[in-house]
């Protein structure tokens, strides 16, 4: 009659709702920190349009007598640093791409395969209660590693309604990192490759701010 008319598939999923309870205490704490109004959060989805708009601004920094800072809208900002300077970055299944600014930090989502992450057996108790491919949405920071060379710090790791436990995921950035990892990266970061020109990044308003470089 279908598996959930099976007592033993209900105590399975009995199980899973037990053991993901003990494993992860707090997982509605992570999930009150996350909870924003959709009311105030604008998504722009990554185009090649925002790119290019977001790629003249940043081009201005390196003149020596042009504007010493750039703002940019979310979605422009992520499809340059994701797509223009770091492809790879990002989960390679991602599809669907939008971005957005809440509070000081750059959140970025995307339907993706989550074998991207390991498999959901990476993904411990809720791996079971999740598809193939899921809406995944990271929060994060964006900092200045040294010349060349930032970092998006992933703070809040998001699928479907699950929150990841900030200890899992250094984990599962290393799962979907490519090649050599760059010294002086936070655990929980992954490499973005930046103009050498860039020497700071805020987040703020609804818009990321990058800098000129003090020479």
């Amino acid at each position: 009659m279908g598996c959930f008319r099976s007592i033993g598939c209900l105590v399975v999923l009995a199980a899973l709702a037990v053991a993901g309870y003990f494993l992860y205490p707090k997982w509605r704490e992570y999930r009150a920190e996350e909870v924003v109004s959709t009311s105030e959060v604008v998504w722009e989805p990554l185009t090649p349009a925002a790119a290019a708009q977001a790629r003249t601004a940043i081009e201005k920094l390196a003149q020596p007598r042009g504007q010493v800072f750039a703002n940019l809208r979310p979605g422009g900002v992520s499809a340059y640093v994701f797509e223009e300077l770091s492809k790879g970055v990002l989960p390679p299944s991602a599809e669907s791409i939008e971005a957005a600014v809440i509070d000081d930090r750059l959140f970025v989502r995307a339907s993706v395969k989550l074998s991207d992450f390991g498999g959901k057996q990476s993904l411990g108790p809720i791996g079971a209660m999740l598809s193939d491919r899921e809406r995944v949405q990271f929060g994060g920071t964006l900092d200045v590693v040294r010349p060349g060379l930032a970092q998006y710090r992933v703070k809040a790791l998001q699928i479907r309604d699950f929150s990841v436990p900030p200890q899992l995921i250094p984990r599962l950035m290393r799962k979907i990192e490519e090649g050599k990892r760059p010294e002086g990266l936070a655990p929980e970061a992954l490499p973005l490759v930046i103009p050498m020109y860039i020497g700071d990044v805020r987040i703020a308003k609804g818009k990321v701010t990058l800098y000129k470089a003090v020479p």
